[in-house]
Protein backbone atom coordinates (compact mmCIF):
# COMPACT_ATOMS: atom_id res chain seq x y z
CA UNK A 1 0.00 0.00 0.00
CA UNK A 2 1.03 3.41 -1.19
CA UNK A 3 0.17 6.62 0.99
CA UNK A 4 0.58 9.92 -0.18
CA UNK A 5 -0.76 13.26 1.28
CA UNK A 6 -2.87 15.85 -1.19
CA UNK A 7 -4.31 19.06 -0.20
CA UNK A 8 -7.48 17.06 0.08
CA UNK A 9 -6.37 14.31 2.89
CA UNK A 10 -4.55 11.36 2.60
CA UNK A 11 -4.19 9.30 -0.74
CA UNK A 12 -4.83 5.41 0.81
CA UNK A 13 -5.26 1.88 -1.27
CA UNK A 14 -6.74 -1.11 0.66
CA UNK A 15 -9.83 -3.47 -0.02
CA UNK A 16 -13.43 -3.11 0.95
CA UNK A 17 -14.33 -4.61 4.53
CA UNK A 18 -17.62 -4.79 3.45
CA UNK A 19 -20.08 -2.37 2.09
CA UNK A 20 -24.26 -2.40 2.94
CA UNK A 21 -26.13 -0.20 0.56
CA UNK A 22 -28.93 -0.90 2.20
CA UNK A 23 -27.19 0.43 5.62
CA UNK A 24 -25.28 3.54 3.24
CA UNK A 25 -22.31 2.90 4.45
CA UNK A 26 -19.26 0.25 4.77
CA UNK A 27 -15.83 -0.06 5.55
CA UNK A 28 -12.31 -0.17 3.71
CA UNK A 29 -9.19 -1.69 5.38
CA UNK A 30 -6.08 -0.48 4.54
CA UNK A 31 -2.78 -1.53 7.04
CA UNK A 32 -3.38 -4.36 9.57
CA UNK A 33 -1.88 -1.24 11.67
CA UNK A 34 -4.26 1.21 10.60
CA UNK A 35 -8.40 1.48 11.95
CA UNK A 36 -10.50 0.85 9.04
CA UNK A 37 -12.13 3.66 6.82
CA UNK A 38 -15.88 4.53 7.25
CA UNK A 39 -16.80 4.67 2.89
CA UNK A 40 -20.14 6.36 3.21
CA UNK A 41 -22.52 6.02 0.25
CA UNK A 42 -22.72 9.23 -0.89
CA UNK A 43 -18.91 8.62 -1.23
CA UNK A 44 -19.18 6.12 -3.79
CA UNK A 45 -22.14 8.00 -5.26
CA UNK A 46 -20.15 10.51 -6.21
CA UNK A 47 -17.90 7.97 -7.72
CA UNK A 48 -20.80 6.75 -9.75
CA UNK A 49 -21.70 3.54 -8.06
CA UNK A 50 -24.31 2.66 -6.09
CA UNK A 51 -22.69 -1.02 -4.42
CA UNK A 52 -19.21 -1.98 -4.14
CA UNK A 53 -18.66 -5.76 -3.79
CA UNK A 54 -16.09 -6.79 -0.56
CA UNK A 55 -12.53 -7.79 -1.46
CA UNK A 56 -12.63 -4.98 -4.28
CA UNK A 57 -9.79 -3.19 -4.30
CA UNK A 58 -9.84 0.53 -3.85
CA UNK A 59 -8.16 3.72 -3.97
CA UNK A 60 -9.60 6.86 -1.76
CA UNK A 61 -8.65 10.14 -0.56
CA UNK A 62 -9.00 9.87 3.44
CA UNK A 63 -9.25 12.66 6.40
CA UNK A 64 -9.32 12.20 9.80
CA UNK A 65 -12.37 13.41 11.63
CA UNK A 66 -13.13 13.59 15.15
CA UNK A 67 -15.26 10.35 14.49
CA UNK A 68 -12.21 8.49 12.65
CA UNK A 69 -11.10 7.92 9.59
CA UNK A 70 -13.26 8.86 6.67
CA UNK A 71 -13.08 8.45 2.74
CA UNK A 72 -13.90 11.78 1.48
CA UNK A 73 -13.46 10.44 -2.30
CA UNK A 74 -12.98 7.12 -4.15
CA UNK A 75 -10.64 7.44 -7.24
CA UNK A 76 -10.42 4.25 -8.63
CA UNK A 77 -12.32 0.77 -8.15
CA UNK A 78 -10.70 -2.60 -9.03
CA UNK A 79 -13.11 -5.63 -9.09
CA UNK A 80 -11.85 -8.66 -6.49
CA UNK A 81 -9.18 -11.09 -7.82
CA UNK A 82 -11.33 -13.68 -10.01
CA UNK A 83 -10.01 -16.23 -8.17
CA UNK A 84 -12.07 -15.15 -5.21
CA UNK A 85 -15.66 -15.45 -7.23
CA UNK A 86 -18.01 -18.39 -7.63
CA UNK A 87 -17.88 -20.14 -11.05
CA UNK A 88 -20.62 -19.19 -13.70
CA UNK A 89 -21.30 -21.89 -15.80
CA UNK A 90 -22.50 -18.92 -18.61
CA UNK A 91 -19.38 -17.73 -18.07
CA UNK A 92 -16.78 -20.38 -18.28
CA UNK A 93 -15.98 -19.94 -21.72
CA UNK A 94 -16.04 -16.01 -21.80
CA UNK A 95 -12.30 -14.34 -21.79
CA UNK A 96 -11.57 -10.81 -21.28
CA UNK A 97 -11.29 -10.45 -24.75
CA UNK A 98 -14.86 -11.44 -25.34
CA UNK A 99 -15.71 -8.96 -22.93
CA UNK A 100 -14.19 -5.89 -24.16
CA UNK A 101 -15.40 -6.41 -27.69
CA UNK A 102 -18.92 -6.14 -26.25
CA UNK A 103 -19.81 -2.06 -26.28
CA UNK A 104 -21.44 -0.78 -23.04
CA UNK A 105 -24.74 -0.07 -23.50
CA UNK A 106 -27.14 2.15 -21.26
CA UNK A 107 -29.61 0.47 -19.38
CA UNK A 108 -31.99 0.39 -16.62
CA UNK A 109 -32.51 -1.96 -13.46
CA UNK A 110 -35.93 -3.94 -13.73
CA UNK A 111 -35.20 -5.63 -10.27
CA UNK A 112 -32.74 -6.95 -8.36
CA UNK A 113 -32.64 -9.33 -5.30
CA UNK A 114 -29.39 -10.12 -4.29
CA UNK A 115 -30.86 -12.92 -1.87
CA UNK A 116 -31.83 -15.06 -5.02
CA UNK A 117 -28.58 -13.50 -6.62
CA UNK A 118 -29.74 -12.44 -9.77
CA UNK A 119 -32.41 -9.35 -11.21
CA UNK A 120 -33.34 -8.20 -14.93
CA UNK A 121 -32.67 -4.92 -16.38
CA UNK A 122 -33.53 -3.44 -19.99
CA UNK A 123 -30.97 -1.53 -22.02
CA UNK A 124 -32.52 1.85 -23.37
CA UNK A 125 -34.74 0.99 -26.80
CA UNK A 126 -34.42 -2.07 -26.11
CA UNK A 127 -37.81 -3.90 -24.13
CA UNK A 128 -36.11 -7.57 -23.68
CA UNK A 129 -35.06 -8.42 -20.78
CA UNK A 130 -31.59 -8.74 -19.90
CA UNK A 131 -30.38 -11.08 -16.72
CA UNK A 132 -28.33 -10.10 -14.23
CA UNK A 133 -26.04 -12.66 -12.00
CA UNK A 134 -24.51 -11.80 -8.76
CA UNK A 135 -21.63 -13.00 -9.79
CA UNK A 136 -21.13 -10.70 -12.48
CA UNK A 137 -22.07 -8.00 -10.56
CA UNK A 138 -18.88 -9.04 -7.92
CA UNK A 139 -16.67 -9.66 -11.01
CA UNK A 140 -17.49 -5.61 -12.24
CA UNK A 141 -16.88 -4.50 -8.56
CA UNK A 142 -20.49 -4.15 -7.65
CA UNK A 143 -22.27 -5.85 -4.73
CA UNK A 144 -26.00 -4.91 -5.32
CA UNK A 145 -28.04 -3.04 -7.83
CA UNK A 146 -31.55 -0.65 -6.78
CA UNK A 147 -34.57 -0.89 -8.78
CA UNK A 148 -34.70 2.14 -11.71
CA UNK A 149 -30.80 2.57 -11.37
CA UNK A 150 -28.97 3.45 -14.37
CA UNK A 151 -26.16 1.04 -15.40
CA UNK A 152 -23.52 0.53 -17.95
CA UNK A 153 -24.01 -3.01 -19.37
CA UNK A 154 -21.70 -5.29 -21.97
CA UNK A 155 -24.83 -7.93 -23.17
CA UNK A 156 -24.32 -10.87 -24.78
CA UNK A 157 -26.71 -13.87 -26.07
CA UNK A 158 -26.55 -16.38 -23.44
CA UNK A 159 -27.72 -20.02 -23.14
CA UNK A 160 -31.21 -19.00 -21.87
CA UNK A 161 -31.23 -15.64 -23.37
CA UNK A 162 -29.91 -11.66 -23.01
CA UNK A 163 -27.29 -11.75 -20.21
CA UNK A 164 -25.02 -9.04 -18.71
CA UNK A 165 -21.32 -9.93 -18.93
CA UNK A 166 -20.11 -7.02 -17.26
CA UNK A 167 -21.96 -4.04 -15.04
CA UNK A 168 -20.30 -0.56 -14.69
CA UNK A 169 -22.17 2.28 -12.75
CA UNK A 170 -23.48 4.42 -15.66
CA UNK A 171 -21.74 7.61 -14.72
CA UNK A 172 -18.11 6.16 -15.45
CA UNK A 173 -19.37 6.10 -19.45
CA UNK A 174 -22.00 9.15 -19.42
CA UNK A 175 -19.00 11.55 -19.93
Amino acid sequence: MQDTETQDGKRMTGRIKWFDPVKGFGFVTTDPAEPDVLLHANVLRNYGQGSVADGAEVEIVVQSTPRGLQASQVLAITPPPADETAPLADMDLVSPEDIAAHPVQPARVKWFDKGKGFGFANAFGDNRDVFVHVEVLRRSGLADLATGEAVGLRIMEGERGLMAIEVTGWDTHST
